[in-house]
């Protein structure tokens, strides 16, 4: 439970009193610090932080204070109101961000997490049309096929379609192929080409996923670059049919 809070931002000291609110359902500012494992001073801080969230409150009981949580079904609301905030600055920032591109941006991530990341970002594809050139074994074994398989599914619930080329002399088994349901269109390179790494182009981005051995990934930013790269692709797409 401290670890699905922290996700939600709420880490630490503060997920601990707040937890031992609700486990206690009414009780002194001492009383829950006490059950939190949190210093009497330091817990006042918390408790106003919580309280201007909407997550505990502090009423009059029987001549003393005592400190109550609120439904935490507030936790789910207050996510509503983050979300909306975000789509209402979110065309502006997005207009600053495009017009600071006038240079290309390249970001470097490192290892599985680094890796996972990049895969994420594809998913934010606003052309819904992603070109990507895979080497199987590479990725079953990072980031693996249990991430695969979910990356797959976030794909088309976001309505991507992937045209994909693949080594069917690296191909480590049958796996993936082209389908309809699964918006995805596979067409395999000539047996003498070998694809040890991995990369997608989408929108004004191209993505690079190192082998297992360098085990990096990183990201190119540039309209001009990654139309250099869509048409080497669909160059090489062509040759494939």
């Amino acid at each position: 439970m401290l670890s699905k809070l922290e996700q939600l931002g709420i880490a630490g000291a503060r997920a601990r009193f707040y937890l031992a609110a609700i486990e206690l359902g009414e009780a002194t500012v001492t009383q829950v610090a006490a059950h939190a494992g949190i210093g009497r001073t330091h817990a006042y801080g918390i408790l106003d932080g919580l309280v201007s969230e909407g997550l505990l409150n502090q009423i009059e009981r029987s001549s003393r204070t005592v400190v109550v949580a609120e439904d935490p079904h507030r936790l789910l609301e207050n996510a509503r109101q983050r979300v909306s905030h975000v789509q209402e600055i979110l065309p502006e920032l997005q207009a600053r961000y495009s017009h600071s591109m006038s240079k290309p941006r390249i970001r470097y991530y490192a290892g599985r997490d680094g890796i996972i990341s990049v895969m994420n970002d594809t998913l934010n594809c606003r052309t819904k049309a992603l070109c990507g050139i895979l080497s199987m074994v590479e990725l079953l074994s990072v980031p693996g096929r249990i991430f695969m398989q979910e990356h797959i599914r976030r794909r088309v619930q976001a309505g991507i379609a992937l045209r994909v080329i693949r080594s069917k002399r690296e191909d480590v088994e049958i796996i993936w192929p082209t389908s309809a349901d699964e918006l995805r269109e596979l067409r395999f390179s000539h047996a003498d080409m070998s694809l040890t790494m991995t990369s997608y182009i989408y929108d004004d981005k191209v993505a690079y996923i190192s082998s297992c051995k360098e085990n990096f990934a990183m990201i190119i930013q540039s309209v001009e670059f990654a139309g250099l790269q869509r048409a080497l692709f669909e160059t090489m797409w062509d040759a494939c049919g």
